[in-house]
């Protein structure tokens, strides 16, 4: 089956932008395939407002977001592969989806989530005592 990635993206941008919101996307900029500008990059991470009075020429396919828009004034070409795509969110409440990370090609399928949470969750307390983590600031929309 096809991944319902691009699918849920273009729903849930429709959804953000008839509520008269600014939807915004997480990027992986690392990612293969992933051409934002470098500056624009924190913690290999990059936020992309991809609201239509902020961008042009927005393309949204099966296969990636592509667009032209502006940083410190200089216009840039955008390229996202739907796979380096982490969430999308509205920025003035936080309301969107964060997606799981998509299957490499040739990757042994995941576990079951209810499977992969008992499995893995002796074997992390082993591996290193890290600080918990703060709670992520986006909510799941079902």
């Amino acid at each position: 089956m096809s991944s319902s990635r691009p699918y849920m993206l273009r729903a849930l941008v429709e959804w953000i932008n008839d509520n008269g919101l600014t939807p915004h996307l997480q990027v992986d900029a690392h990612a293969p395939g992933v051409r934002v500008p470098a500056f624009a990059v924190r913690g290999g991470k990059v936020t992309l407002n991809i609201a239509l009075r902020a961008v042009a020429h927005l393309q949204m396919d099966n296969d990636a977001i592509s667009f032209q828009a502006r940083f410190g004034g200089v216009s840039h070409s955008v390229y996202v592969p739907m796979a380096a795509i982490e969430a999308v969110y509205a920025r003035e409440n936080g309301q969107g989806m964060v997606f799981p990370p998509e299957p490499q090609a040739g990757a042994a399928p995941a576990l079951a989530p209810a499977t992969a949470d008992s499995a893995a969750a002796p074997q992390a307390e082993s591996a290193t005592a890290a600080p918990p983590k703060k709670p992520p600031h986006l909510r799941v929309i079902k």
